[in-house]
């Protein structure tokens, strides 16, 4: 390989093979330095020593795929490259090869300035050999070989669940793929393998895992793709603690196959608990958690702020953020969105001018130091009483506004200031601050204002804590109640967060059908549909389910955070645009007329 040559083969004789990396002509000398995915080598071509190999070498040019054979020589003193593993020794060219020509390439692997993502995902079989993508692309490798060896040594089977299955949605749209046997009929590609999974549980193999694609027709962020990879596994018989355990096994494995040491095991923290403290369900551990500083307030000073008495008044400290110029400070205020009332005190000298015992209570309380930067969130008077709340649950709709809001405004105020506290900076010791947390305990179901239904907040088989069943029995009788006891019913359902990040989310599932039934009718399905969408499921479950329960991470997600990459673009191979295509194939695209006839398909053009 172009990257293996050190100063102990000197003497040898190597064939390398590669790409023309950089050319240089020194007349008699012409140096080359030849790449593959190993690194580079600096080939010598002598002029005085092969004529002829000297005149074929002229012809080079970047990209060009060629074969050297010749001796391991080792450089001389002045000239040995420290930058590159190879610098000490050169290939002096015995013969020359050239395998293969190529086009002047709009960039090259070797350019320090990036070109447009546009081109580079065009011609991504050039981007694929850049240095930092052929790094990714390893990495990426060993990741997924650290948790397949983890997995297999813990006596879990590796699985490959069917690709074309049945729509049965989970709440993004299905890719479709038309059946030519069957007219009018249709597959789905599988957002994920949680049906069949369930039912190699039933099928006896307790412990399943399978690096998966999935797919899911919905609008795409940067670390969303309609194709992606996940890390699934399911486990007969386990309580929550267990499933946790065989993920900070892997995923130890996997940080470690990056060269990272993380710690185990993970901090928990109730669903509730992390909006109270955060305002959000998967946290950043690398910021302060809110402070209610409501009591440092009088009733003079409440009255005076105009404030809901009844409500929290958060305290976000941002760390290490200094003075803040007047037009930084007004920048402050469109970056907040009021939920329910929420109102933002965003000059907090001015607080401290105006109630000074206020400010120096607030100060003390969370941990103020002199250069860290306070806003403060509150409900508006008009944001009016608090709702009553089933038992169980500990934070009422006014609350979760104004922690909503909070919890927003704290991330963009940390990502606005990530250049002066470098909580956020992609190198040195900062880049390998990883904060893992289990939020755990749930709502078992999600109340939609806009449709006045329930639906489930995880998916439909995740089962319920034992205690709530009775809620959820209640809770059917009424189903257009958004404080109906559903509100109350907690799920045996977890997710694994990393550093504001969510990697996977995973539960115990339901494993009684008549349990499973009542699901369904919460969420408004009526027996046939049920029958309809899930029969083959409800059947399987009576035939002597174990309780099993498992998870699922985004391996795509791991690998970019390990990278230190911005997109998950820059860890898959061939990804898709913000628009799902593919530039390189230039896909999507039309079929022919022949094409749609045989499948019995006409394209009807939605109206305008």
């Amino acid at each position: 390989m172009c990257g293996a040559l050190r100063a102990s083969d000197a003497g040898k004789k190597a064939v390398l093979m590669g790409w023309v990396n950089r050319r240089r002509d020194h007349g008699n000398l012409l140096f080359v330095d030849l790449r593959d995915r190993s690194g580079v080598t600096q080939v010598v071509i002598n002029a005085e020593r092969n004529a002829a190999i000297h005149e074929k070498s002229a012809a080079l040019r970047n990209e060009y795929v060629i074969a050297v054979i010749g001796a391991v020589k080792l450089r001389d003193a002045n000239t040995v490259n420290a930058n590159m593993p190879t610098g000490e020794v050169e290939l002096v060219a015995e013969e020359l090869r050239i395998l293969n020509e190529s086009k002047l390439p709009p960039f090259l692997p070797s350019d320090t300035a990036l070109t447009n993502e546009e081109t580079r995902l065009k011609y991504r079989y050039i981007d694929l050999r850049r240095d930092v993508m052929q790094f990714n692309i390893e990495l990426r490798h060993k990741v997924a070989k650290a948790i397949r060896d983890y997995l297999s040594a813990q006596e879990f089977f590796e699985i490959e669940t069917p690709f074309m299955t049945r729509s049965t949605p989970e709440g993004a749209r299905d890719y479709l793929v038309p059946s030519r046997v069957q007219p009018g009929t249709f597959y789905a590609l599988p957002q994920s393998p949680q049906l069949f999974k369930q039912i190699l549980m039933i099928s006896g193999f307790d412990r399943y895992f399978q690096i998966v694609r999935c797919f899911r027709d919905e609008d795409l962020r940067a670390d969303r793709q309609p194709e992606f990879t996940q890390i699934d596994l399911e486990m007969s018989y386990p309580q929550p603690e267990r499933v946790w355990e065989v993920v900070e096994g892997f995923l130890t494995a996997a940080f470690a196959a990056a060269g990272v040491a993380i710690k185990t095991p993970f901090p928990r923290m109730d669903y509730d608990e992390a909006i109270r403290l955060y305002g959000i369900d998967k946290p950043d551990l690398r910021l302060p958690a809110f402070t209610d500083v409501r009591d440092c307030f009088s009733a003079e000073n409440v009255q005076e702020l105009a404030i809901n008495a009844n409500l929290p008044v958060i305290a976000i400290r941002t760390p290490k953020v200094g003075e803040l110029s007047r037009k930084e400070r007004d920048d402050i205020k469109p970056m907040f969105h009021a939920k329910g009332g929420a109102k933002i005190f965003e000059d907090f000298k001015r607080i401290s001018n105006k109630f000074p015992e206020a400010a120096a209570a607030i100060a003390k309380k969370t941990g103020m130091a002199e250069d860290d930067l306070i806003v403060l969130i509150a409900g508006s008077v008009q944001s009016g009483a608090q709702a009553a709340l089933p038992a169980q649950r500990k934070v009422t709709p006014q609350e979760l506004a104004i922690y909503s809001s909070a919890g927003l405004l704290r991330l963009a105020l940390a990502q606005k200031y990530a250049d002066r506290h470098g909580i956020f900076k992609k190198s040195g010791d900062a880049a390998k601050d990883f904060r893992f947390l289990w939020v755990t305990n749930f709502p078992m179901f999600e109340w939609d204002e806009g449709d006045k239904r329930w639906n489930a907040a995880h998916h439909p088989f995740t089962s319920p804590h034992e205690e709530d069943m009775a809620k959820l029995e209640s809770g059917v009788e009424a189903l257009n109640d958004p404080l109906s006891p559903l509100s109350a019913v907690r799920a045996l359902a977890y997710d694994v967060v990393l550093n504001g990040t969510e990697l996977g989310s995973g539960s115990i599932r339901i494993h009684r059908q008549d349990v499973q039934s009542r699901i369904f009718r919460a969420l408004g399905m009526t027996e046939e549909e049920a029958r309809a969408r899930f029969g083959f499921f409800l059947e399987a479950l009576e035939y002597g389910t174990p309780p099993h329960g498992g998870i699922a991470l985004g391996l795509d997600r791991i690998v970019m955070i390990l990278a230190g990459a911005e997109s998950l673009r820059e860890v898959i191979p061939f990804p898709k645009t913000a628009r799902a295509v593919d530039l390189m194939v230039d896909a999507p695209t039309p079929v022919g007329e022949a094409q749609l006839k045989e499948l019995g398909i006409a394209i009807r053009r939605a109206k305008e």
